[in-house]
């Protein structure tokens, strides 16, 4: 732990009384995945002719989403960490488009009398749908329980803890799972030695990039700055240079609307038409193995590399590796000291500064210059 956080359990977490674990959900049997479906593309007027044919990657794991499972692991592994140090914290998990839903969350936590909770939202980097959706949905919430604004007078008060894609713990995590994806390559019959280091994650549409400039860096600058960093750090683990790049997966909407690019197939067929052979993809956008990696990657990203003739290994996510989760368990009790005023060293990795606690009112716009017309948390005031 930090040395300029209190070390006293009793005191460490004040003033939160619970942590929201607060995800993105996903149906746990093939009736789920329409009605799922429905919830994650509300308002675009999609209709469920479509849906069933994107519900297709679902249908493919029977159904279910590997999510769930693996929320509930994290909200494990984050009870057992605050067990360790001696801190009565209270985890609650909820999903802005499947059970248990915000409003369900926010049920379970005023049964447990939770007055203040801060919120952890399982994406680590910035921008409209990692973070300011997430924030939109539980305003919506706590509007339709009138429990929002100046006459919001019950209820529970949130805070949020930042986005930490550049703090040790997710970087920490990411190195160790580079470096046993390098020794599985080898294992297969490749050459770490000669392998690239792809980084993947989720793309956006590029206007949504835009506008996810908080005050420091967009969406794939804040990618590009931990993957330098988790590259370098490979590299002197394995005695030898890792070139990298970072490639982009699971676009959607219209083939006339630009998304961040390179898809990573394609830019699997550039790296064999260059004379690549091996390959070690590392999930760094994601923090664990649901659809997007297990379809994505483990399915689509690797059948493109066996044609092309490359050998491929697909690096694990964060989860719930050590560093990980001791990692946020700091993050909260940095969010605690900050909410208590307290002076508190913000620990990141990489270029970039520590991203906003509390966000600014205009951050992270859908489209650039326009906002989705929802209000959003912004930070420890809630009727402000």
């Amino acid at each position: 732990m930090p040395a300029n956080i209190p070390q006293s359990a009793a005191h460490a977490a004040a003033p939160y009384d619970a942590l929201l674990l607060y995800s993105f959900g996903g149906p746990n049997k093939p009736e789920d995945v329409v009605p799922f479906l429905r919830n994650v593309t509300a308002g675009k007027g999609i209709p469920d002719e479509r849906l069933e044919e994107v519900g297709e990657h679902y249908y493919g794991f029977g159904g279910k989403s590997p999510i769930n499972e693996q929320n509930l692991a994290l909200k494990a592994a984050l009870e057992a960490e605050l067990a360790e140090r001696n801190i009565d914290l209270p985890v609650v998990w909820g999903n802005r488009n499947w059970e248990p839903y915000t409003n369900d969350a926010v049920d379970e936590l005023e049964k447990i009398g939770a007055q203040r909770a801060v919120a952890l939202v399982t994406s680590a980097f910035s921008s409209y749908s990692g973070c300011r959706q997430y924030r939109e949905d539980l305003a919506v919430t706590l509007d339709e329980r009138g429990q929002l604004g100046p006459d919001g007078s019950t209820g529970v008060q949130f805070d949020k803890i930042r986005s930490y894609f550049n703090h040790p713990g997710f970087a920490e995590a990411n190195v160790d799972a580079v470096v046993e994806a390098y020794a599985d390559l080898e294992a297969n019959g490749g050459s770490g030695a000669a392998a690239r280091l792809v980084f993947v994650t989720h793309s956006i549409p590029d206007t949504m990039e835009a506008a996810s400039r908080v005050s420091h860096a967009t969406y794939s600058q804040q990618h590009l700055d931990l993957a330098q960093v988790v590259a370098a750090r490979v590299a002197e683990r394995l005695g030898h240079e890792v070139p990298w790049d970072l490639a982009y997966c699971s676009r959607s909407g219209p083939p006339s609307q630009p998304w961040l690019e390179p898809d990573v197939n394609d830019h699997l067929e550039a790296l064999a038409a260059d004379g690549v052979r091996d390959v070690v993809l590392s999930p760094i956008g994601f923090i664990s193995d649901h659809m997007e990696v297990a379809y994505d990657l483990d399915t689509e990203a690797l059948a493109t590399a066996k044609e092309l003739g490359v050998t491929a290994v697909r690096a694990g996510t964060v989860g719930t590796r050590a560093p990980f989760v001791r990692g946020l368990v700091d993050l909260l009790l940095e969010r605690a000291a900050l909410a208590r005023d307290e002076p508190v060293t913000e620990a990141t990795v990489g270029s970039l500064p520590a991203f906003r606690s509390v966000c600014a009112p205009g951050c992270c716009l859908r489209r650039d210059g326009e906002p989705s017309g929802i209000p959003a948390l912004c930070g420890t005031d809630l009727n402000s």
